[in-house]
């Protein structure tokens, strides 16, 4: 029986040609009320329906206590970081319509233990940067390990929330990294992260193409052979391809009525046993990627 398009598939799938493999496009093209299960709210209202998974925020909390260990589960994240800097800095230097170098605020959703945050923090650049994250438990460590440096505190906050519930000013830069792919509803999900970009600003994030590819090495070695992090870290069927994301801001943009969104600009990086993350020229098509797109108006 041909799966349905609607479900998940399953690794077994992955025996097919890439082209054949059944996916949903997940409610990141299609508005809530056309997807399985959806939500009482439309991508763009006031509803305080989240698009947190409880079970996801249950398993990367069990990881709390290891957040800042070098060498523990959240190594592969700990090695990313810099590339994470890398990719802001060449979408800034792509638009003249960037906001200054000089004086940047940011929002960074889904902040976990406050890697990203804590470096963004300690840049000269950085006028402002708030974290956010559904965990308590995480927040906790991420508050804990920030005031070990006590000049950050002028420049680096935490909220426990989901985006959902959040109230704060649009900021220059909303970074979104390694998260989408962990949400339910990513559209709605989307839908609330973009409220929070200025004019000439960017939304910056990164997530895993689903292929072949990405679930021999993300599930199969990553979880199951090498054990570089904790079975039940990924989901296969929420990862995302970049044309869909590419997809979503042009429909934005078709809703608006207008371009509101920039063109996007992605980068794809691999992983090398013993060397870390490397920048791969069209490995976006395969695994791990990142995403930045502006907001013109």
């Amino acid at each position: 029986m041909r799966p349905s398009l609607l479900r998940p598939a399953t690794p077994r799938a992955l025996l097919r040609r890439p082209s054949q493999i059944p996916h949903r496009l997940l409610p990141l093209l299609a508005h809530p009320s056309q997807q399985p299960n959806p939500p009482p709210c439309r991508p763009h209202s006031t509803t305080t329906t989240s698009s947190v998974n409880e079970t996801e925020i249950s398993h990367f909390s069990s990881l709390a206590s290891s957040w800042w260990d070098p060498h523990g589960p959240s190594r592969p994240l700990h090695l990313m970081n810099p590339h994470r800097h890398d990719f802001i800095r060449s979408c800034l230097s792509s638009s003249p319509t960037s906001p200054p170098y000089s004086s940047l605020t940011y929002l960074d959703i889904g902040c976990g233990g406050g890697i990203f945050a804590e470096s963004a923090a300690r840049l000269p650049a950085t006028l402002s940067i708030t974290g956010i994250d559904a965990s308590p438990v995480i927040i906790s460590v991420a508050k804990s390990h920030a005031r070990r440096d006590p000049s950050l505190a002028q420049k680096l906050s935490y909220l426990n929330s989901p985006i959902e519930s959040l109230v704060l000013p649009p900021v220059d830069i909303v970074t979104c990294f390694e998260v989408i792919e962990h949400v339910d509803y990513p559209s709605q999900f989307l839908g609330e992260l973009i409220k929070f970009v200025r004019p000439g600003g960017w939304v910056v994030m990164s997530t895993i193409a689903r292929t072949w590819t990405s679930w021999v090495t993300t599930n199969l070695v990553a979880e199951d052979i090498l054990k570089m992090v904790p079975k039940g870290t990924h989901d296969w069927d929420k990862y995302l391809h970049e044309y869909e994301l590419r997809e979503w801001f042009s429909k934005e943009n078709s809703r608006e009525g207008k371009k509101v969104w920039g063109d996007a600009r992605v980068m794809g990086v691999v992983f090398v046993p013993g060397c870390g993350w490397k920048e791969v020229k069209g490995s976006e098509k395969l695994g791990n990627y990142f995403f930045g797109v502006q907001r013109l108006v």
